[in-house]
């Protein structure tokens, strides 16, 4: 039995109802592939719902304000996901006469969207000829036919593509790539695969091998780097002092306190130490250390030590050369921040949780 067959039937009985799925708009679908790469469906619903209806469509996205469009994903993570669908948003708006890209190549040249988004749109939108390869395609892939190729290497992508491409259903793209994802994220998972429902039983190799959570091969993993960060939390008559965080970092374009980073753990002497040397314009100051937190990225681990500073002076313009607006503590929940500082806010009751 033809394998994109015994999929669809799969699809059929166990396929997820998800709004994406009931729609051929290319701007919702395109925020929902955004939303869910690095987020499982289960978080990312509830930040797509509310996304579309802040943003139902590109010209409300386009001409939003970019702080308005990071508070919105704040907690989703990977917030250059948001910026640059923000930046494309833009793009078909003002550039394109607000029209989507219809074919591949030109959806392949927004910014943010790679060769899987591009077919995901391809395909779910327009019903074109794009297999998906993500990595639920990946793990079925490579238990059915025991690929011992890294999925990580040029190699690897190459190979799995052209392997996705044989097998997908050309007439029903569509269909197939909904069935494939959802086979992996139902059935195929990671760790606990329901190998005794899985229509393809007597032919997975993996399977019939005992080798399914063998599947699939990364090659080297990523040494992660270690940052040590220390925030500073003002509270001047009930105000307090934030800016902007610049390019070329994590965390582009959202806000955090003012912060020094060191090559190891900061104590309080130290940082006693550090306000007298860098001259601050303080006569009366109160240096409390409040919490540390460990906070894991894909490439690196952030320790980060909030210190609470009480004063009664207003002097601070700028910290470190770049300049600092001063806000209410009422108000911190109007801005998006990182969601180390969220939880530093939260453990503190400076914003409510909810």
């Amino acid at each position: 039995m033809d394998f994109s067959i015994q999929l669809q039937a799969w699809y059929s009985s166990y396929g997820r109802s998800l709004p994406w799925r009931h729609t051929k708009d290319p701007y919702s679908i395109w925020v929902s592939e955004i939303i869910l790469q690095q987020t499982q469906v289960k978080q990312g619903l509830d930040y797509y719902n509310r996304f579309i209806n802040s943003f139902p469509n590109i010209e409300a996205l386009a001409v939003a304000e970019q702080d308005e469009v990071l508070k919105l994903w704040q907690g989703l993570g990977y917030y250059s996901r948001a910026r640059n669908l923000h930046a494309a948003a833009q793009s078909i708006f003002f550039k394109q006469k607000n029209v989507f890209p219809k074919n591949y190549k030109d959806i392949l040249l927004l910014k943010g969207i790679g060769p899987y988004t591009a077919a995901a749109i391809a395909s779910f939108a327009f019903n074109l000829p794009y297999a998906v390869l993500d990595g639920n395609v990946y793990r079925v892939l490579s238990r059915l036919f025991t690929i011992e190729i890294p999925i990580d290497s040029t190699a690897g992508k190459k190979h799995f593509q052209e392997l996705a491409n044989q097998l997908l259903d050309k007439r029903n793209p569509a269909l197939h790539n909904q069935a494939i994802m959802d086979f992996g994220a139902i059935c195929c998972t990671p760790t606990s695969p329901k190998c005794t429902e899985c229509p393809f039983q007597t032919t997975c190799k993996a399977y019939l091998t005992n080798t399914v959570i063998d599947f699939p091969k990364k090659g080297k993993r990523t040494k992660q780097r270690h940052r040590y960060f220390t925030f500073f939390f003002f509270d001047i008559h009930h105000s307090t002092y934030i800016n902007k965080r610049g390019n070329n970092d994590i965390w582009t374009g959202l806000y955090e306190f003012p912060l020094i980073e060191t090559n190891q753990k900061t104590s309080l002497k130290e940082v006693k130490k550090i306000f007298l040397t860098q001259n601050l314009p303080y006569t009366n100051i109160t240096i409390k250390k409040a919490t540390t937190y460990k906070h894991v990225l894909s490439h690196q681990i952030i320790h980060a030590t909030f210190f609470k500073v009480s004063t009664n002076e207003h002097k601070l313009t700028h910290w470190q050369q770049k300049p600092l607006q001063r806000i209410p503590i009422s108000e911190l929940q109007n801005y998006p921040f990182p969601q180390l500082i969220i939880k530093f806010l939260n453990d503190n009751n400076f914003i409510s949780s909810k």
